[in-house]
């Protein structure tokens, strides 16, 4: 299906002007000109432009930086669960993330490969596809920490078998929500990405907030007794 000018406005929200600039940056492909005057945008450019806005105002990219994501070619607009699981991936990093590879990152975090393997197994820690950003370097550091002070291994473990239960639900809805979609206009898509990435650490962060402060009232009301 292929929408003109006017329909891809309305349908993403976004200015004439604005979608030229995002044809001439290369985010949108070119539209067809059957005729002098009538230029036909393919209907995928509805999901881009949703996506590029969804990019700018949570994470702040820039053209730039979205132009380095969509040159790696991993997206499919028309296919939600693609979206969905590729743009998970890129919030997994940072845009502007240091990457290195096993030799580089065994070097710097200053670990024997079977100390990397126990994190790797253990699901505390992942290799993506580029391989360990300063992401991963940095929570090797809270592991050792927590090492040295002998912390119980439970807490990590527990966040991993937590995050995985919550995966298996985010999938379920996901797929739910999605398939009920029938009119493709990315609503469920974005509020499914909200739900996960805004409400699910403000809900847990929130929670353990409010749990120590509870065991802190409580231990201020025995000292009083």
């Amino acid at each position: 299906m292929s929408l003109k000018m006017k329909h891809l406005m309305e349908q993403t929200g976004e200015s004439k002007s604005t979608i030229l600039f995002y044809v001439k940056e290369g985010l949108l492909p070119e539209p067809e000109k059957p005729k002098p005057n009538l230029h036909l945008y393919d209907e995928s450019c509805i999901n881009i432009i949703k996506f590029i806005k969804y990019l700018q105002n949570q994470f702040s990219y820039t053209i730039s930086q979205i132009q380095g994501v969509f040159k790696e070619g991993k997206f499919t607009f028309s296919d939600d669960f693609s979206m969905m699981l590729r743009s998970l991936e890129l919030m997994a990093g940072s845009p502007n993330a240091t990457w290195y590879n096993d030799e580089d990152f065994l070097e710097i975090a200053e670990l024997k490969e079977e100390e990397l393997n126990k994190y790797l197994a253990k699901g505390w820690l992942f290799k993506q596809e580029k391989g360990f950003s300063s992401k991963e370097l940095q929570l090797v550091g809270v592991f050792k920490r927590a090492e040295s002070l002998n912390l119980d291994e439970a807490l990590f473990n527990s966040y991993v078998a937590s995050a995985i239960k919550m995966a298996e639900i985010e999938y379920a809805l996901g797929s739910e929500m999605l398939e009920s979609d029938k009119t493709r206009n990315n609503e469920h898509y974005e509020l499914l990405f909200d739900a996960i990435l805004t409400l699910k650490p403000y809900i847990f962060n929130m929670h353990t907030m409010q749990e120590h402060q509870q065991q802190m009232d409580l231990k201020n009301k025995g000292s009083k007794k």
